[in-house]
């Protein structure tokens, strides 16, 4: 599968979706926003289109919890 990459987001980009997420994940509140976010990781994983890719996301996404 060839997978061209998208070009990465910039500073002012990511904290944009760090602010779209963290307001998400508030309206979703305490009970509900595991679920949003693995709903939220499985739509962005069938964006990304690559299971390899979407696994090392999850790899460096666990490092220094």
């Amino acid at each position: 599968m060839s997978h061209t990459p998208s070009p990465a987001l910039d500073i002012a980009g990511l904290e944009q979706v760090y602010d779209a997420l963290a307001t998400a994940i508030d309206q979703a509140g305490p009970e509900k926003s595991e679920l949003f976010l693995v709903k939220l990781a499985l739509m962005n994983a069938q964006a990304l289109g690559d299971p390899a890719v979407f696994g090392a996301h999850i790899a460096a996404s666990l490092n220094d919890l």
